[in-house]
């Protein structure tokens, strides 16, 4: 079983040494490992969180943000390469965090590991690219963007000192999205489970049903109600669509 580890990638919020499946949970951008507590604690006692903390921010604040998605994938993989060796692993990654997820699952099957999953949320197929220039607008608009989504704690925005603190990280971490684009990437075999928001203005429901096309195995689409965070909604959904997959599911929309 996977024992205690320390590691500036990953955070067990809830250990559970005796968990059959670990759910890796990658953030949004701008987002932390935290984010994922609230999950972390949810999960059943069959399921332990791991969540990804990034360069950049929290307990790494000092570090280097990394502004490319792929290579972003490479220092992940290379990390949980380690603790792939004998649970069944589930990736999940919301918006920018779907896009990082789903190059670490690319670089692990590579690798030969056998992954039961792969579930992305609020954010189009690889093959398409959506650069709005976000990263490239002034702090002010860059501030409004976010309200927008409710992507920050309102205490945040409204505290000069802290923006002043988050705001760059959030900047390099719109530039790896934005910037990102893998119209190349070969299909995985696992199986993938895409979840998108009626309303998100951020990504439209066709673009996140084309991730179909980026797995040889099973898929499943679903359309739940809200925005770009949407999820924050749908808690006990969530927590359903990330157990692990069926064996018997079967591609198409549900």
């Amino acid at each position: 079983m996977t024992e205690q580890r320390s590691s500036a990638w990953i955070r067990r919020f809830h250990p559970k040494p005796g968990a059959e499946t670990q759910l890796v949970c990658f953030p949004h951008a701008g987002g932390a490992a935290s984010y994922y507590h609230p999950l972390s604690r949810a999960m059943s006692a069959q399921t332990e969180v791991l969540a990804v903390q990034y360069p950049g921010r929290q307990d790494r604040l000092g570090e280097a943000c990394i502004e490319d998605i792929p290579t972003l994938a490479d220092r992940i993989a290379e990390e949980l390469m380690l603790w792939c060796e004998d649970r069944r692993t589930v990736l999940f990654g919301h918006s920018m965090g779907a896009a990082v997820a789903f190059e670490v699952a690319l670089r692990l099957e590579s690798r030969g590991v056998v992954l039961a999953g792969l579930v992305v949320a609020g954010r189009q197929a690889p093959m398409i690219q959506h650069d709005r220039g976000t990263h490239l607008a002034t702090d002010a608009e860059l501030v409004r963007r976010l309200r927008t989504l409710n992507a920050v704690n309102a205490e945040i925005l409204a505290d000069a000192s802290l923006l002043e603190m988050v705001l760059p990280t959030i900047r390099s971490d719109f530039r790896a999205s934005e910037r990102y684009l893998n119209t190349r990437a070969p299909q995985l075999r696992c199986p993938i489970t895409a979840l998108a928001g009626a309303d998100d203005p951020m990504v439209e429901v066709r673009e996140v049903e084309a991730w179909e096309k980026q797995t040889s195995g099973p898929f499943r689409m679903r359309v739940l109600s809200g925005g770009h965070f949407f999820l924050d909604d749908h808690a006990e959904t969530l927590r359903h669509e990330l157990s692990p997959p069926r064996p018997s599911g079967l591609r198409g929309g549900a």
